[in-house]
């Protein structure tokens, strides 16, 4: 059976850096919808084209599209011992989508990763890196509300996977090897326990 694990956490959680470090450690590709769709769109694929007009417009793409993209991506051969989903699914309906679309091949999710940081890092977190790139759209403001959006969607994911025993809370203020070495302790564990 193959690791299929989903890592989710606050925007400046540091979730890319420790994503990125377990789905190498893991040797399981990294897949992130939004790569998927920008990619589908960019090789102006018959879903890239649905999906095109939809992102320019600023509008979510449907799940349906969505899951239909993870579809293809699950049968590559890369993913066939597992796939790191990063910042996927976002609600209970795409957690029940990917729940469904994984039972398809006899799979199903090992373990959930929730990196956890308290609101106020974040917002300092993404001041100073707002400072450093140059990014003005980053004010302690705008921040505030994308993790008050974020907090208000996902309460209810981290809910969902607590209840099935799949949550791992990992502490993300601390030093990043200290995070690393806690995500992956926990994943192994969750990999051993769904053997």
């Amino acid at each position: 059976m193959g690791v299929d694990v989903v890592f989710f956490g606050p925007p400046g959680s540091g979730k890319g850096t420790q994503a990125q470090r377990l789905a190498e450690s893991l040797r399981i590709p990294q897949v992130s919808t939004g790569d998927l769709l920008r990619g589908h769109v960019a090789q102006g694929t018959e879903l890239g084209k649905v999906a095109k007009p939809i992102m320019e417009s600023g509008a979510l793409v449907p799940d349906e599209l969505v899951t239909r993209m993870l579809r293809g991506r699950l049968a590559e051969p890369d993913a066939a011992c597992g796939v790191l989903f990063d910042g996927y699914p976002r609600t209970v309906a795409q957690a029940a989508a990917l729940d469904a679309l994984l039972a398809e091949s006899g799979r199903r999710i090992v373990s959930v990763v929730f990196l956890d940081v308290a609101d106020e890092v974040i917002v300092d977190r993404l001041v100073k890196r707002a400072a450093l790139e140059g990014r003005a759209d980053d004010t302690p403001e705008t921040i505030r509300e994308r993790l008050r959006v974020y907090r208000e969607k996902t309460e209810p994911l981290a809910a969902r996977f607590r209840e099935k025993g799949l949550l791992a809370r990992v502490d993300g203020n601390r030093p990043v090897e200290a995070v690393a070495a806690d995500i992956s302790r926990a994943v192994a564990a969750a990999a051993e326990a769904a053997r």
